[in-house]
């Protein structure tokens, strides 16, 4: 299993995933949000992306205003920087968003360590899913992808779970 606590494996990874790691590694924006736990997940890290996919970045923190002010600081001279509050599945959560490089980045942050968020939770059941499944099951989720399905729904429809995609795949069972 690959280990996603440091960005090192997309050195050796798909052209894309090389970038990712260019880009932030010389934007240095994990270190920026070391105070923060951040972990690079999403479909980049486990290769499901699209031309439209993002680096999406979680974080934990303890205080919402140092993390928002750590954001303004850092990213908020970045292009197409937006920073908004949400209450998402009841929790508090911030979310900024940018651009540099041409890639879409997106920091999720709530009050919950980052192994214990969704976002991080998903991408290990799909990396398990994407490594029993093989390499066919993986094209067959970038080309739901490419027709719109969030990544979620794209694992549900072809695992042919029941009821909330991003519900059911937290209790997949692999």
């Amino acid at each position: 299993m690959i280990d996603f606590s440091t960005i090192d494996y997309l050195k050796d990874g798909n052209f894309k995933q090389q970038k990712a790691f260019e880009v932030l590694t010389q934007h240095q924006v994990l270190v920026l949000l070391s105070n923060f736990d951040p972990l690079l997940v999403g479909t980049i890290p486990i290769n499901i992306d699209t031309d439209n996919s993002d680096l999406d970045i979680i974080c934990c923190y303890k205080s919402k205003t140092d993390f928002i002010t750590q954001l303004q600081d850092n990213f908020s001279t970045k292009s197409h920087y937006t920073i908004r509050e949400a209450l998402i599945d009841n929790i508090d959560s911030v979310i900024a968003n940018f651009s540099i490089a041409n890639f879409q980045i997106e920091i999720f942050a709530q009050n919950i360590p980052v192994k214990k968020q969704n976002g991080y939770r998903h991408m290990i059941i799909e990396h398990k899913i994407l490594q029993a499944k093989g390499d066919n099951f993986r094209l067959e989720i970038i080309k739901l992808k490419e027709q719109g399905y969030k990544t979620e729904p794209a694992f549900s429809k072809l695992l042919e779970l029941k009821g909330n995609p991003y519900q059911a795949l937290l209790e997949y069972k692999i």
